[in-house]
C-alpha cells in the first residue's frame, strides 16, 4: 500500500510541475467542448428557426412587395436586408455579394409584378364567370419572384426557403382572387337575374346564379423561380461530394501535424539536431528536407481522396466529383494548403516541451480550426458569432478555395485572396519557429 501511495504522490508532482500540460488538458478539451457546441447549434434549426439574413430588393415597390417583405419580416428566423452601410442596394450588388458567399441567398420582386397579379386575378375571375378552363400553364402576364442563391447552399435549406416563398406567394394570390371575386361578382349577378326573370316580377327561387369554373382557383399567377446567382456557375446544385471531398482532404492535410510535430520533438530530446547542427547544414535546409518530404506525402493523400471522390463514391451511389473547369487552380489551392499544414507542424514541434504536449495540441486544435473552418458543418449554418470567427481558420481559406473552384466555377484570379492567406499563414509559422530555434539555441535547449 506504501509503494502505491508513494507512486501516486510521484504522479501528482510530476503532473503539477508540468503546468504547461495541465494547461492542456484542461483547457483544449473545454475550447472543444465550446466551439463544437457553438459550431452545431444551429444545425438541426437551419431548416426551420435557423437565423438567416436574406437580401431583398422590390423593383416592384407596390403591394406584392411591401405583402411579401411584410410577411418574412414577421418570421423571427429571418433577417430582411434591404440596406448595407445605410445605402440602398440593386439588384448586381445584391448579386455580386450573394455570389461571393456574404449572404446565402437575395429576393427580388421585378418591376411590375403586382400589376400582373392584379390584371391576373381579373382576368382569371371573369374565365371562371364565363365558363372557360383555364389553360394548362398559363404564364401570359405572369412574373416570377426571383430567388437567387449562394451556390454553396444545399438543397435542404434551398427547398425550406422555395416553399415558405410558395407559400407566401399563394396566399397573397388568393387575396387579390378574392377582391377581383368581391369587385366582379355584382357585375355578373344583375345580368344573371335579368336573363332568368326577364321583365316580370322577381321570383327569386327560379333565379339562376351565375356559376364559376372551380379551376380558377388553381391558375397560379405568383410564381417563385430559383436563378443562379452569378454567369458562369454551375446551373446543377452543390453535392454532399463536392462539400466534402475537398474538406476532408483539408483535414486530412492538417492532421500530419501529429507525426511532423512528434519527430521534431524527439529529434531534439535524442539530440539529433545537435548533432546536425555541428555538421555543414543550415537550419534552412533541414526545414526544406521535412517540408519535401510532407509535400509528397500530402499530395499523395490528396490524390487519393480525389480519386475516391472520382471512381469510387459513385459506384456507391454519391454523385460523382465535379472538379470545376480550373485544374491548375486545384493544384495551387492544394500545395498552399500543404505548406500551411507543414509550417503549423513545425511551429507545433518547436513549440511544445513534450510529446504529449503536442500530441493533445495538435489534434484538438486541428478538429477545432476543421469546426470552425466549415469542415463538418457549413459555415452559414452556424451562428453569427462562429461565421466571424471562421474567417481565421487556414482550413476555412482553403476550404472556400475549393469551393470557389468546385462549385462558383472560378478560377485562379478567384481564389487568390485564399492562396496568400495561406502562404502567409506558412511563412508567419515559419517565422516563429525560427525564433523560437534560435532562443532554444542560445538558451542551450
Amino acid at each position: 500500500m506504501y509503494k502505491i501511495g508513494a507512486t501516486l504522490l510521484k504522479e501528482i508532482l510530476l503532473l503539477s510541475r508540468d503546468r504547461s500540460g495541465l494547461l492542456v488538458l484542461f483547457l483544449m478539451p473545454a475550447l472543444l467542448v465550446l466551439v463544437m457546441t457553438l459550431v452545431q447549434e444551429n444545425v438541426l434549426k437551419t431548416m426551420g428557426e435557423g437565423h438567416t439574413r436574406v437580401l431583398f430588393i422590390d423593383e416592384d415597390g407596390q403591394e406584392v412587395g411591401k405583402n411579401i417583405e411584410q410577411k418574412l419580416a414577421g418570421i423571427s428566423s429571418i433577417e430582411v436586408v434591404k440596406q448595407i452601410d445605410g445605402s440602398k442596394i440593386d439588384r448586381k450588388t445584391a448579386l455580386a455579394l450573394v455570389f461571393k458567399g456574404d449572404f446565402q441567398l437575395c429576393i427580388v420582386i421585378p418591376e411590375g409584378t403586382s400589376a400582373a397579379c392584379k390584371a391576373g386575378a381579373q382576368q382569371s375571375v371573369r374565365r371562371a364567370f364565363e365558363g372557360e378552363a383555364p389553360p394548362h400553364e398559363d404564364r401570359v402576364g405572369r412574373l416570377d419572384i426571383r430567388v437567387y442563391f449562394d451556390p454553396t447552399v444545399f438543397g435542404g435549406t434551398r427547398s425550406a426557403m422555395l416553399q415558405s416563398l410558395e407559400l407566401l406567394a399563394f396566399g397573397i394570390e388568393m387575396e387579390e382572387k378574392m377582391r377581383a371575386l368581391s369587385d366582379l361578382l355584382p357585375t355578373y349577378i344583375p345580368g344573371s337575374i335579368k336573363e332568368t326573370i326577364g321583365s316580370s316580377l322577381p321570383e327569386w327561387r327560379g333565379v339562376d346564379f351565375p356559376r364559376m369554373q372551380r379551376d380558377f382557383i388553381h391558375s397560379r399567377l405568383l410564381g417563385v423561380r430559383e436563378s443562379p446567382a452569378g454567369k458562369n456557375v454551375f446551373e446543377k446544385k452543390p453535392t454532399s461530394v463536392q462539400h466534402n471531398v475537398p474538406a476532408w482532404a483539408l483535414f486530412g492535410m492538417f492532421f500530419i501535424v501529429v507525426p511532423m510535430a512528434g519527430g521534431l520533438i524527439r529529434e531534439r530530446h535524442d539530440e539529433t539536431l545537435a548533432r546536425l547542427r555541428t555538421m555543414p547544414i543550415s537550419y534552412f535546409s533541414i526545414m526544406t528536407g521535412k517540408i519535401l518530404a510532407y509535400l509528397c506525402v500530402c499530395l499523395i493523400q490528396f490524390g487519393l481522396m480525389l480519386f475516391i471522390g472520382i471512381h469510387i463514391l459513385p459506384l456507391l451511389g454519391a454523385p460523382v466529383l465535379e472538379m470545376g473547369a480550373d485544374p491548375c487552380a486545384v493544384l495551387v489551392i492544394a500545395l498552399s494548403a500543404i505548406l500551411a499544414a507543414t509550417g503549423y507542424g513545425i511551429m507545433l514541434g518547436t513549440l511544445a516541451g513534450t510529446y504529449e504536449q503536442a500530441s493533445m495540441v495538435g489534434p484538438i486544435s486541428i478538429v477545432i480550426a476543421a469546426a470552425m473552418g466549415g469542415i463538418m458543418v457549413p459555415v452559414y449554418a452556424m451562428p453569427k458569432i462562429m461565421r466571424d470567427i471562421s474567417v481565421y481558420s487556414p482550413l476555412a481559406w482553403g476550404h472556400d478555395a475549393f469551393l470557389n473552384v468546385f462549385v462558383r466555377g472560378g478560377g485562379l484570379e478567384n481564389v487568390a485572396w485564399q492562396v496568400l492567406a495561406l502562404l502567409s499563414f506558412f511563412a508567419a509559422t515559419l517565422l516563429v519557429s525560427r525564433i523560437c530555434f534560435s532562443l532554444r539555441s542560445r538558451n542551450g535547449g
